[in-house]
């Protein structure tokens, strides 16, 4: 296999067996930017010469036996939300036509500090508000959405135009695209990881999280973001731990299967590849448990409650001075909710507390719940809505956002893993959601799975 298309894993093993040099890895991954970027859109912008400064640097500091650890030397793309010493942070939107970061985000300064290399900054759908991430093109059918709002990292993760990346998650936004894309997404723990200088869109919903190919790729990239930050009032004293999956069954542990919510409106290719892979768990030793998903009437409205004030409060001076330089569909969202009363936002809050109780309830019976990740898989680009048999017609946004909104909501855990694809050859995702800090029973859970599962090849882009 050429470099670009091994998994962050391989790679790092193969960098230690001096089998493999970064820059050789940087160089694969460039070339394979320059091959595909102009098909699918992936990058609002490249930095190549930098990324091949930073390459022989990591095969210097290598070769004189400063190892930094399984990220050394490994290419990334970052959400153009995150910022980056010197780099422009556009959020895809012109209104950041002119801004430029003076300083690493956390995370930034995290993945740095641990030698990754940076391919360059991924597209988003404008400021992260929405689900489909225009610009960009899925790896699999150029025609049909790529998800979002993280849609630029997952589409260069699954097309070997990085060997792992990051993305944000406020309603779904790295699990829907992970989903979409055929690739791993994995939303933390709300807190886990710290978001200082990542432009928000609704802070108590926004989370940062690694787009992989594999779960144990996702784990090591994890294991590097994880720990306290006090400029991040959200971040929590959470202890840092090394989250690799060890192999072995699953005896003893339950795995929850929604018998309301998670299953209904959902496209029937999609219930039946999740329902094989719920199964396959229980052939690795796993318990089934069917579970009631509590509150679940409320979780569309709370969602929405939440997060539309949020975000028109973070833009309220921008809206104002530049409202000509949003796109419609974002400004029209933004322009709404300065008409949303104090009361329903409040209400919203209460939900959400209510919900959390709920649920920690529910995941006191189980150790985690098993179900899709969206309902359907990747639309075409120009499909608006989703009609169910039972003749329901569903806004695109809404259906994808509607299965993976309870993990921010509720801030617990989620796991997007691929686990086949529907006729048309577009890729399936299951979601594992656990309890608060649960990251490693996910990532073991969903190791196991891929273990049993066949290679998934990159995407069929050329």
């Amino acid at each position: 296999m050429r470099p670009f298309e091994l998994s962050l894993t391989a790679v790092a093993a193969a960098i230690r067996a001096r089998d493999l040099s970064p820059v050789e890895l940087v160089d694969s991954v460039l070339d394979r930017v320059e091959r595909v970027e102009p098909l699918l859109d992936a990058y609002v912008a490249i930095a190549a010469e930098q990324a091949r400064r930073a390459a022989r640097e990591a095969e210097n500091e290598l070769a004189a036996g400063r190892d930094r650890g399984p990220l050394h030397g490994i290419p990334m793309g970052l959400k153009d939300l995150i910022d980056v010493a010197g780099t422009a942070t556009t959020a895809s939107s012109r209104v950041r036509a002119e801004h430029r970061a003076e300083a690493d985000s956390t995370v930034a300064a995290r993945l740095r500090a641990a030698g990754a290399v940076l391919v360059g900054k991924t597209h988003t759908h404008e400021f992260a508000y929405g689900l489909t991430t225009p610009q960009t093109h899925n790896a699999w059918d150029r025609d049909r959405v790529a998800g979002g709002s993280s849609g630029g990292s997952a589409v260069a993760v699954a097309a070997g135009a990085a060997t792992f990346a990051l993305g944000t998650d406020s309603g779904g936004s790295i699990r829907v695209p992970a989903a979409l894309n055929g690739v791993v997404g994995l939303k933390p723990t709300y807190g886990l990881v710290p978001r200082h200088g990542v432009t928000s869109l609704s802070w108590s919903l926004d989370h940062v999280g690694p787009i992989t190919r594999t779960v144990e790729d996702a784990a090591l990239v994890l294991s590097a973001l994880a720990g306290h930050d006090p400029r991040d009032p959200a971040s929590l004293p959470a202890p840092v731990q090394d989250y690799r999956p060890r192999p072995g069954a699953l005896g003893g542990l339950r795995v929850g299967v929604p018998r309301n919510y998670y299953f209904e409106h959902v496209d029937p290719e999609v219930e039946t590849a999740v329902r094989r892979a719920v199964d396959e768990l229980e052939n690795l030793g796993a318990r089934l448990v069917e579970v009631e998903i509590p509150m679940a009437r409320y979780v569309q409205a709370t969602q929405w409650g939440l997060m539309a004030p949020e975000a028109t409060a973070y833009h309220e001076r921008t809206l104002r001075a530049l409202p000509d330089r949003y796109e419609a569909d974002v400004r029209v969202l933004l322009e709404a909710a300065e008409l949303m009363p104090a009361g329903d936002y409040l209400r919203a809050q209460r939900a959400r507390t209510l919900m959390r109780q709920e649920w920690a309830r529910m995941l006191a019976e189980v150790d985690l719940i098993a179900a899709p990740t969206v309902p359907a898989t990747a639309v075409p680009a120009d499909q608006q809505t989703i009609t169910w048999p039972d003749g329901a017609v569903e806004g695109v946004t809404d259906a994808y956002v509607r299965l993976s909104a309870p993990a921010n909501i509720t801030g617990v855990p989620s796991l997007s893993v691929p686990v086949g694809h529907d006729r048309a050859g577009m890729p399936i995702g299951m979601q594992l959601l656990g309890r608060p800090f649960g990251e490693a029973t996910l990532l073991r859970v969903g190791h196991a799975y891929e273990r049993s599962a066949p290679v998934r090849a990159l995407a069929p882009v050329v």
